[in-house]
């Protein structure tokens, strides 16, 4: 089965970050902060494989550029803990080519929040090279306020429904299959927890870079000690669950 996720979180200055910053880490670009007079430079940044701004139509032509957009958001938003703006993050099939997982990327974004109202600054990375060479996912920035004419109207609570992120999961999985479908391969996503999917298989715990860097190196982590332990209580489970079969069988 290949790997599934998507997260969505706020980006609000009540946590102290901007969405000047995080527009410009993740697109690997120099944005300068027009309210606070910071710059943001990450021009040095790697792995990044595509950025781009998706739109609806009569968008003003001064969104498509990213930083004028994101200084525009900051601009539009007055509170002390304005939410600037929501994330969405995407892991890509590393089954499929970079062409095949921009194509899929771009059909879900466009479809599902740019056909809504929103636009999407798209930013592709590629795997670290310190962890899992499968690691291909994506950051999607989505504006929460309205265009009128030139500029942002007001919030629209609706994008803050949790039903909504739950249908934005399930479309990601129809979107993913039916790309892995054309491309010729078997392997499927499911957007159901592994219980709900009938499993009886822990979740493997996330490995970061630091400690993926140690275990290549033969060095033992407390991250990769918690995994292993993980994969040791599932392959039990499997062994249990062939015996049953087993018996089942000669019964």
């Amino acid at each position: 089965m290949a790997t599934y996720r998507l997260s969505a979180s706020l980006i609000s200055r009540s946590r102290g970050r901007s969405a000047t910053a995080a527009a410009a880490y993740r697109a690997a670009e120099r944005i300068p902060d027009a309210r606070t007079g910071m710059v943001h430079d990450y021009t040095r940044r790697g792995g990044v494989l595509h950025t781009e701004i998706m739109t609806p139509a009569d968008t003003p032509a001064w969104m498509q550029d990213r930083a004028q957009l994101w200084n525009g958001v900051e601009a539009a938003e007055k509170r002390r803990d304005a939410q600037l703006a929501r994330e969405v993050q995407l892991s890509l099939p590393h089954e499929l080519s970079d062409a095949q997982r921009l194509d899929l990327l771009r059909g879900f974004v466009g479809e599902q929040f740019v056909a809504k109202g929103m636009i999407a600054d798209v930013a592709l990375h590629a795997p670290d090279p310190r962890g899992d060479n499968r690691n291909h996912h994506a950051h999607v920035m989505l504006t929460t306020r309205t265009l009128t004419g030139e500029g942002f109207g007001k919030k629209d609570r609706s994008w803050n429904d949790t039903a909504l992120l739950e249908n934005w999961r399930s479309a990601w999985e129809r979107h993913a299959n039916r790309a892995l479908d054309a491309a010729g391969r078997e392997e499927r996503i499911d957007h159901r927890s592994l219980e709900a999917q009938g499993l009886d298989r822990e979740p493997e715990p996330k490995q970061g870079p630091i400690a993926t860097e140690m275990e290549k190196q033969g060095r033992r982590s407390n991250a990769g000690d918690d995994r292993r332990a993980v994969q040791a209580r599932n392959a039990e489970r499997a062994a249990r669950e062939d015996e049953r079969k087993v018996i089942s069988l000669e019964i």
